[in-house]
């Protein structure tokens, strides 16, 4: 099928990515950087796993002690994750 009105391939990009698989899968690129940005360069330096599998967020972090208090805040962070990432993209935070 042949467009027949010219659009900006900005347009075009930003329809393309407003897509909710593409959308998804471009925040699940960047968990990292959101992690960084959620909990702060203290407790992502401590992480040493960070992997999403069914939308569940599973951390892995060396210092027990964050780990607990990680435990604890597990909703806020799933939300404000959520909030960042601008997509429902975790359900479940497990921290070990």
């Amino acid at each position: 099928m042949r467009r027949t009105k010219a659009m900006l391939m900005g347009d075009l990009l930003e329809e393309f990515f407003a897509r909710p698989y593409v959308a998804a899968k471009v925040a699940e690129g960047r968990l990292p950087d959101t992690w960084r940005e959620v909990v702060g360069d203290a407790v992502a330096n401590l992480t040493t796993d960070l992997r999403l599998e069914n939308r569940i967020l599973y951390v892995r972090l060396q210092s027990s002690v964050v780990g607990q208090e990680l435990f604890y805040q597990r909703e806020a962070l799933r939300d404000r994750i959520n909030e960042v990432s601008k997509v429902r993209l975790v359900n479940a935070v497990i921290v070990k």
